[in-house]
């Protein structure tokens, strides 16, 4: 039996193409919609694609992180912070005050969604070849690749 199917794949493999890393970087953007059927699983995509691509594109490394450090904070830190709202105005509902503070839990509760528009808007952008940065994270995350 021959060994050319085993040497054929490489355990190095070379550096993306720049459609294939149009690709991922678009894919670790858009996996802020796995959020939504799971819940907390679109970090852990984007971190997955960023420790998977790292060695062979700084672009997708780059936007990978950038999804992974967006979501945590807008969507892992948006949660938790309407769920602590919530808890809070139904506690404080039984002495009438917490129906002043459910307005502000409503308000609250649109930040997770907030982040799914636009990391499938960054995911459209990096799609179509142009560069994304999301507003304060970009440049920290560019910097800290960096070195």
């Amino acid at each position: 039996m021959s060994n050319d199917l085993y040497t054929s794949v490489s355990s190095n493999p070379g550096p993306l193409s720049q459609a294939d890393e149009r690709t991922w970087a678009m894919l670790s953007h858009l996996s802020v919609l796995a959020n939504l059927v799971t819940g907390f699983l679109g970090p852990v995509a984007a971190l997955a694609i960023y420790l998977v691509f790292k060695e062979r594109s700084r672009y997708v490394a780059y936007h990978a992180m950038q999804a992974f450090v967006f979501q945590l904070i807008w969507w892992v830190g948006g949660g938790t912070l309407t769920g602590l709202a919530w808890a809070a105005s139904g506690v404080l509902a039984t002495i009438l005050i917490g129906f002043l503070c459910m307005p502000f839990a409503c308000i609250l509760g649109l930040i997770p969604l907030a982040a799914l528009g636009y990391g499938t808007f960054a995911g459209v952008q990096v799609s179509q070849g142009q560069d994304f940065k999301y507003w304060l994270i970009g440049d920290w995350v560019r910097s800290t690749l960096d070195g």
